[in-house]
């Protein structure tokens, strides 16, 4: 199989491109998939001109393999900027401008170790074993309330392939480039980027783990942040290749895990903890979420997924327990309609602030 794929590629380096290179040397060449009698992949170009361009060379492509002596040969060319006029007019008619170029989901560049990113003083990870323990939502109000609390916060959505910061910030802007820098956007005093702005709603990401670990570092590295007390950075759930990625790249400071107090979401949760030991991460402390529900109408308190669970778990490891946060209704509501719960007041407000507020008295934000 590796002998194929060696053969695919060098065969694929004699194809010549416009503006000289071939197609290996000039990074086009995207999703290689090669068995015994079949070859996949795409030719990604930079903008619609040039993908027309190209044409004759996924023509010569396609005949050198099969002379190579592959059944099948499926070939895909493709320009993600040639998107653009339909995304801007889905976000604001045709003055809003195209998003920038990132050549999203290109394999990661060599780099030497963790890599600082120019401007922030702390990189702090939110993570949770499973999916469902509302991690995003808390990263989401986390960052309004260290806004809040005066702090100068980013947020980086690396939830790649379930992107919602957009939405629970409100944020349909798309992000413009300068100077080769992609300039993110900014909502209730918090500076974002996430991959869900350079894509339509609802739009899969289909991609292999190089291609995760490339976007990932390209939002890493490739975004003006500007100064910034701390990034915290959304990551997806589990334990898999952009939380790999994310601490083999950067200097993160810290963890927090996030869970509910029911048994199955600590088993998983115990998961999460463990993979941070395993890539010498510290984790600085665990929130359990939706740790109590108080009806409206009566005021009576119930504990619908228990209750003290992670609190416990964190007194056993030696870990500190960093605060609860409510179930309740108008974090839903908030999230949904892009107004965060903590930029307004109330107890749930309160809760994120208290949390912001231990984050901050900590040193960790």
């Amino acid at each position: 199989m590796a002998g194929n794929r060696d053969r695919v590629l060098q065969e694929l380096s004699g194809i010549a491109v416009p503006g000289g290179g071939n197609l290996v040397d000039s990074d086009l060449i995207r999703a290689l998939s090669v068995s015994d009698d079949e070859v996949s992949f795409v030719i990604e170009a930079a903008d619609p001109m040039l993908a027309r361009a190209l044409q004759s060379a996924e023509k010569e492509a396609e005949s050198r393999l099969r002379a190579l002596g592959f059944q099948r040969v499926r070939i895909v060319t493709t320009a993600p900027a040639g998107r653009a006029p339909s995304v801007a007019a889905s976000s604001g008619g045709a003055g809003t401008p195209p998003p920038p170029n990132l050549k999203l989901g290109r394999h990661p560049t060599p780099q030497a170790g963790p890599q600082a990113i120019p401007g922030v003083q702390r990189i702090v990870a939110i993570g949770s074993g499973k999916g469902g323990v509302g991690k995003s939502t808390l990263t989401t109000n986390l960052a309004v309330a260290l806004a809040r609390a005066g702090r100068r916060v980013g947020v980086l959505d690396a939830d790649i392939y379930g992107p919602s910061q957009p939405r629970m910030l409100g944020v349909t802007e798309r992000p413009r480039s300068e100077n080769d820098r992609i300039i993110p956007v900014h909502a209730y005093g918090v500076t974002m980027m996430s991959l869900g702005l350079m894509m339509k709603e609802g739009e899969a990401v289909v991609w292999r783990g190089p291609m995760l670990m490339g976007a990932l570092q390209q939002m890493l590295n490739q975004v003006a942040w500007g100064e910034l007390d701390v990034l915290l950075v959304d990551l997806p759930p589990g334990t898999g290749d952009v939380q790999l990625s994310l601490c083999q790249k950067a200097p993160v400071t810290g963890a927090v895990i996030v869970s509910t107090p029911q048994d199955v979401a600590l088993i998983d949760a115990r998961r999460a903890i463990d993979m941070f030991d395993k890539l010498r991460t510290p984790v600085l402390g665990l929130v359990e979420n939706m740790s109590s529900y108080v009806c409206p109408n009566c005021g009576h308190e119930a504990h619908l997924f228990g209750h003290g669970g992670v609190a416990a778990e964190a007194a056993a490891r030696g870990l500190p327990f960093l605060g609860e946060v409510p179930l309740d209704l108008s974090v839903r509501l908030a999230g949904d309609s892009g107004r965060p719960v903590a930029a307004g007041e109330g107890p749930v407000a309160e809760a994120y602030a208290r949390l912001a507020r231990r984050l901050i008295e900590d040193g960790m934000a």
